[in-house]
């Protein structure tokens, strides 16, 4: 039996590690290379000719998403899967319109990990039933078309930088665990308060808490 090749990019060793067990224990799957960043991502790719991407969307530097649209660029036929702690209401319609074929949360059971990666390299999409509905409803619904939320305009890492003010972590913080400087960070801040028109910091929170306390 051939085994289907798979790539792992994730910037958490231990993470790795544990979907290379989970994957390698599978007798049609072989794990033939890991990477922590977009750069080495990259390189892996053109060096091991994986059958599928597993990739999560925190990464130093090019986030995930990103990686996805760059590698679509020059791997058409190379399917992507997000394993992700990010919640898949906020990313995993973003990631599918990047060019993912799937998107699951870390959180879910190990066995519906394996499912969705036979699924995304059986060539279908992969995801929750809750984001499939969503989806659906957003098709159907000139309503929803026709309405863009303010937040639709955030980059992918403004997004995640907003998310994280809306949940209380000071600009050092985020700027740690995004594995950014903080001067980096600030210019998000400085380019999410122009997008939301919003006039100051004080704002800015203000409006990131509300958005975290409402979204599901």
């Amino acid at each position: 039996m051939t085994k289907k090749r798979v790539l792992i990019v994730d910037d958490h060793p231990i993470l790795r590690k544990g979907l290379s067990l989970l994957i390698n224990s599978e007798p049609d799957l072989t794990v033939v290379a890991e990477a922590d960043n977009a750069q080495r991502a990259l390189e892996k790719i053109e060096a091991h000719k994986p059958d599928l991407l597993i990739v999560d969307i925190s990464l130093p530097g090019i986030d995930g998403i990103e990686l996805i649209k760059t590698v679509k660029l020059t791997h058409r036929d190379l399917p992507a899967l997000v394993v992700s702690m990010h919640d898949e209401s906020l990313f995993a319609e973003r990631a599918l319109r990047a060019g993912a074929r799937g998107y699951i949360m870390k959180q879910e059971a190990l066995e519906k990990v394996l499912v969705a990666i036979r699924r995304v390299l059986a060539g279908e999409i992969f995801v929750s039933e809750k984001i499939a509905t969503s989806m659906l409803e957003k098709m159907v619904s000139s309503e929803d078309r026709a309405v863009s939320s303010p937040i639709d305009l955030l980059s992918n890492r403004e997004l995640t930088v907003f998310r994280m003010i809306g949940q209380g972590y000071k600009t050092s913080q985020i700027a740690e665990k995004l594995h950014l400087s903080v001067k980096t960070i600030e210019s998000y801040r400085a380019h999410i308060k122009e997008k939301l028109k919003l006039a100051d910091g004080t704002d800015l929170l203000k409006y990131a808490i509300q958005w975290v306390q409402s979204t599901p």
